[in-house]
């Protein structure tokens, strides 16, 4: 029984140093591979690696577990395959030409025992076709709502879609729909209210896929808005006074260009000589029964705007009027100026002041002069100069 015993125990220890033997060496010859993502029609290239080989058989099986390469060997009649390296560590092998039935799991297999795998997936991508872009309406007026739509077609994966507004990026409404065989199409909707300040702004709608870069689609908007209207005084340059000519003119711009113009009189009628002609006035001989409120009104097929002016007629000029300024509220008002501070000249001033002192000093010296010498002409002759100065 003893040596029974012994003889079992001999033998369970040499399994034992035999399996870690065979454990360490299978440890030791390590198969790795990597993942493959590669754009449908390129070449794709899987790599089998094994570090620390024995001379153990490396090969290459498709998602099909058909055998691709043994060793340096193709038994795979698909001449897409071609040999890129073979050594005792690496079995390199290229596919050209991709297409969306290679994707799927390849194999690495090492020949020990038991055999070891690797894993690498391939995957296909399918670039979208150019985006097409569309839009509600070619032609909005300002403030109203459009909605411009962009598509990528046929992409895999699905690919995303972004806006931008000239240089300011947007979030439109995107959908997803899977079409044959994993393929995507994908749609999203951008809505905005405009402005005129968006007339002429591109709009672009930009397609983000690993497959493609820079592939996007531009349409350039068309807000119509309604006139900006300014009233320009022509004529005079200054102040406006009585017995002078007035020329206004109304400068309007919009989109469309304004079809109409005409000029009225807020609250009266113009006066009866007023001259119209298109977008200028021209008053004769103003007197100050023209005073008011003169508007230039111009339309398009948006809207209405306008603005007004101000007339002031002054007295007829007797000096140098002052520059006529415009008032804070852009309403051009002839009467602008009025009140400005006049510039004094103290030096001459001061000049007329020291001639009169003078004068008055002189005329002081003469009387002074002239009465003591009356007085002392009287005390020298006495009684006489009574009788003798009536001669005098």
């Amino acid at each position: 029984m003893a040596i029974t015993g012994n003889g079992s125990l001999t033998i369970s220890l040499s399994v034992f140093v035999i399996s870690a033997a065979f454990l360490l060496k299978v440890e030791g010859q390590n198969l790795g591979t990597d993942n493959v993502s590669v754009i449908e029609g390129e070449m794709a290239t899987i790599s089998c690696r094994v570090k620390n080989n024995d001379d153990s058989v490396i090969q290459l099986l498709n998602p099909n577990r058909q055998t691709i390469y043994f060793r340096d060997v193709r038994p795979l009649k698909d001449s897409r395959f071609q040999l890129v390296n073979f050594s005792d560590n690496e079995l390199r092998v290229s596919l050209s030409n991709v297409s969306l039935s290679d994707e799927g799991r390849y194999v690495c297999q090492l020949y020990t025992d038991p055999p070891q795998e690797a894993y690498a997936d391939i995957t296909v991508l399918v670039p979208p076709g150019s985006p097409i872009m569309d839009s509600r309406e070619d032609v909005v007026s300002e403030g109203n709502e459009t909605e411009l739509t962009c598509t990528a077609m046929g992409s895999k994966p699905a690919a995303s879609i972004r806006w931008m507004k000239g240089e300011q990026e947007l979030t439109g409404e995107m959908t997803v729909d899977e079409t044959y065989d994993r393929m995507f199409t994908v749609t999203s909707r951008l809505r905005l209210i405009v402005s005129k300040e968006d007339d002429g702004k591109p709009v672009s709608c930009i397609i983000d896929h690993p497959a493609v870069k820079d592939l996007r689609a531009q349409r350039y908007l068309e807000v119509l808005y309604q006139p900006e209207v300014k009233i320009v005084q022509a004529f005079p340059e200054g102040l406006t006074r009585e017995g002078e000519n007035l020329e206004l003119t109304c400068i309007a711009k919009g989109k469309p260009q304004p079809y109409q113009i005409s000029w009225l009189r807020v609250d009266d009628d113009v006066p009866s000589h007023t001259v119209i002609t298109g977008s200028d006035l021209f008053i004769e001989n103003l007197n100050k029964s023209y005073n008011g409120t003169y508007r230039c009104v111009a339309s398009n097929t948006v809207g209405d705007a306008y603005d007004d002016y101000i007339l002031f007629v002054y007295d007829a000029p007797t000096t140098i009027p002052t520059p006529t300024t415009l008032n804070l509220d852009n309403t051009q008002d002839s009467r602008a100026g009025e009140g400005a501070p006049q510039k004094i000249d103290h030096a001459v001033i001061g000049g007329v002041v020291a001639v009169v002192m003078f004068a008055i000093l002189c005329a002081l010296i003469v009387l002074g002069r002239y009465f003591a010498r009356h007085k002392g002409i009287r005390a020298h002759l006495g009684p006489l100069a009574v009788t003798m100065l009536p001669l005098a």
